[in-house]
């Protein structure tokens, strides 16, 4: 990884995007979404991820995070690695999956092109983290992280979009995950 696309201070706020290997839509049943939210959930009560904004795409996700305590390079690390293998037992197993055989097969494929992994590759290797360091960035980024599902033409309106932190910024309730609030 370059030195331009790397987490120098993890208490800063970053905005990080990984997507699946070849930018296979996983992420169009709730089933996937839901591990990749209980992950998050996870670092954030277990392992010191702060969560100021997020976004599950169909094949990709946008969060923008720090860390007071934690190493944000070894959390996204962890994240990926333990949603790769959910992910992956999860589209095997999942009986009305109609695609599980061609994903299975792309994400092996991946998998044998990388010698990094034992057998398959699910997320992309980058993560390309950018620090926000001006409020004019974060607002950027705000912005295109909770418009991102209106113009892949999923909802009309951000808060609609149930993978999301929209709902926290736009509304008066709480979306499915906890975050920081933060205004651009």
């Amino acid at each position: 990884m370059g030195h331009k696309y790397a987490f120098r201070k993890h208490d800063e706020l970053y905005f990080v995007s990984f997507a699946t290997v070849n930018w296979i839509d996983v992420f169009v049943r709730r089933l996937y979404c839901e591990i990749v939210v209980d992950s998050l959930r996870y670092c954030i009560a277990n392992k010191g991820l702060e969560l100021y904004a997020w976004c599950i795409m169909s094949s990709h996700v946008h969060l923008i995070i720090s860390s007071a305590e934690g190493n944000l390079s070894e959390i996204i690390r962890d994240l990926k690695r333990h949603t790769s293998k959910a992910l992956l037992k999860a589209i095997a197993e999942n009986q009305q999956e109609s695609r599980r055989q061609w994903m299975l097969w792309m994400f092996e494929r991946a998998g044998r092109r990388n010698p990094n992994n034992e057998q398959y590759q699910f997320w992309q290797q980058n993560n390309h983290p950018v620090e926000l360091a001006t409020p004019q960035m974060l607002q950027q980024r705000l912005n295109y992280l909770h418009q991102n599902p209106v113009v892949s033409g999923a909802v009309d309106f951000p808060p609609d979009y149930l993978y999301s932190s929209a709902k926290d910024y736009y509304t008066e309730q709480a979306g499915l995950l906890p975050v920081i609030l933060v205004n651009g």
